[in-house]
């Protein structure tokens, strides 16, 4: 498990903002904050390491008894949205219960990032929609099962439906994580962070960002160095006739 600090957030809304270069960026705009530290886990207590960010405070009149208590012992109030993020003990030894957190504390602009979120849920779906199957002919000897499944077995051999068939079902509102996302920009007036590209989840969902747990910096697909042209004339004859000139 990456054990990498992150913040709760709620999902605002896309937009698109320019780069320096004047790149239109398609941005996630996520409100990261301010989240405040309710708790720590211990590994002499708890058996691992780890915070526990609330995010949204909410009044005390919707709260139960345990998130009141829990709002005391951390002089805090109740939260809506309550998460651990797993850290080494020496991260973790850094934090203090009541401690507010924002985005400039923890992220830096340009750094990878990982959204975990809910997907949009879009109901019982078919197989068409849900996994992209072609369906069948509208010919004239096709009758009522233009968007139907198919066979998904037979009574002799295998006897049974296997497992993972691709079926009708309910499409969405699945637990998802984006991975290696660019931090395009911190607004630290707002708590807000620009995220490029899309992430899981509608507007006002609540998400949790923390650094990439597969690389330490961003690297844009396609974006690399030029491939350094060769001096030799036959050589670079053939690459123009292969269309890579």
């Amino acid at each position: 498990m990456a054990l990498n600090i992150g913040l709760l957030g709620k999902k605002i809304g896309m937009t698109q903002v320019f780069a320096d270069d004047g790149e239109a960026v398609p941005v996630t705009v996520i409100q990261a904050g301010p989240c405040a530290v309710v708790g720590t886990r211990t590994v002499e207590r708890d058996g691992y390491s780890a915070i526990v960010l609330g995010f949204d405070e909410k009044p005390a009149r919707l709260a139960n008894k345990a998130e009141l208590g829990a709002a005391k012992v951390s002089s805090t109030k109740p939260q809506r949205f309550v998460r651990e993020i797993r850290l080494p003990a020496e991260e973790v030894a850094k934090y203090t219960v009541g401690q507010v957190v924002g985005p400039k504390d923890v992220f830096k602009d340009g750094m990878p990032l990982d959204v975990e979120g809910v997907s949009k849920g879009k109901g019982y779906q078919g197989v068409i929609k849900k996994h992209h199957m072609s369906g069948m002919t509208r010919a004239h000897g096709t009758h009522e099962y233009f968007r139907h499944g198919g066979s998904i077995g037979c009574r002799l051999t295998p006897q049974r439906v296997h497992k993972g068939k691709r079926m009708a079902g309910q499409m969405g509102n699945e637990k998802k994580t984006i991975q290696n996302l660019q931090l395009f920009r911190i607004l630290a007036d707002e708590n807000c962070i620009l995220v490029r590209g899309s992430v899981p989840g509608g507007v006002n969902e609540y998400v949790v960002v923390t650094a990439a747990a597969t690389r330490a910096a961003y690297k844009r697909k396609g974006m690399g160095k030029e491939e350094v042209r060769s001096k030799n004339p036959l050589k670079a004859s053939k690459k123009a006739a292969a269309g890579r000139g």
